[in-house]
């Protein structure tokens, strides 16, 4: 960890996570030490990351929250989760579009931030399978046409299927509509992402659909903020291999980005926007 007293509080908090992830628990004399703050900064910033969630305080320190493999939050409750970071992995995703190409959408917040920049690119066609996904584009379709309409405006294919907790629709219609298609790039929400695991999810029906949005795409690429990494739902559907390129925010240290960069061809870190620095 950096010993530099001025990170943000933002920047300690991510570090302190993914030291937590890493070694299994730390300490609060261990962190002020290291982060070159005081008991009461560490402790706040413990605080901050309970409240979130994303780990568990214990006496003199604090450790992973262990979360059921087979845990699946809601989309809701996804939404409030790494707001700035999904934002910022979004702006940069939408770079990677190209007008007039066949982009496919699986589910996720953080696919329904990118797909809220994608609005205006012309002539995409849209594969999703996600509810929230459409709705973006619908709603933007829904104004043009109010306002006279809009030459370019995406062409939706929405799959069927069952829907999940996150908005999703999995399982045999979906998997036969995605199986029949060819996208020029995915852009794949994730649960978690690990070496050992590669990109699972809790949802074995999801975990399916999304095997096959994989096949049929030509280039793959993850959005998932940093707080995804070293995560691992029950089922994988996806090797670090068959990964293009990985999309994710500035919270990941630079020992993460560096485990990262040894099994993935692709890194692209989302460094916050000017407005948010």
């Amino acid at each position: 960890m950096s010993e530099n007293q001025n990170l943000l509080a933002e920047q300690r908090r991510a570090l302190i996570l993914d030291e937590v992830r890493r070694r299994g628990g730390v300490r609060v004399n261990e962190l002020t030490r290291r982060l070159n703050v005081s008991d009461m900064t560490v402790r706040r910033d413990l605080d901050a990351l309970a409240r979130r969630g994303v780990i568990e305080k214990v006496h003199g320190g604090a450790v992973p929250v262990v979360e059921a493999s087979t845990h699946e939050p809601g989309f809701e409750a996804k939404s409030v989760l790494e707001p700035t970071a999904k934002e910022d992995i979004a702006r940069v995703a939408a770079t990677m579009v190209v007008p007039g190409s066949a982009v496919a959408l699986s589910g996720g917040t953080t696919t329904y931030a990118l797909a809220r920049r994608l609005v205006d690119v012309p002539d995409l066609t849209v594969v999703t399978n996600s509810v929230r996904v459409a709705d973006v584009f619908h709603s933007a379709q829904h104004a043009d046409a109010a306002g006279g309409g809009r030459p370019g405006a995406a062409t939706v294919v929405l799959t069927g299927g069952v829907r999940t907790p996150s908005d999703s629709l999995v399982g045999p219609v979906a998997d036969q509509a995605i199986a029949s298609l060819h996208f020029d790039v995915l852009f794949l929400g994730v649960h978690g992402i690990s070496v050992e695991a590669g990109l699972s999810t809790p949802n074995l029906a999801e975990a399916e659909t999304n095997r096959r949005f994989v096949q049929s795409a030509r280039r793959v690429v993850v959005v998932a903020d940093h707080t995804k990494w070293g995560t691992v739902g029950l089922s994988s559907f996806a090797a670090l291999d068959q990964v293009d390129t990985f999309v994710t925010d500035a919270g990941l240290s630079a020992a993460t980005r560096e485990e990262i960069a040894e099994h993935l061809p692709g890194l692209l870190v989302a460094e916050p926007a000017p407005d948010d620095a």
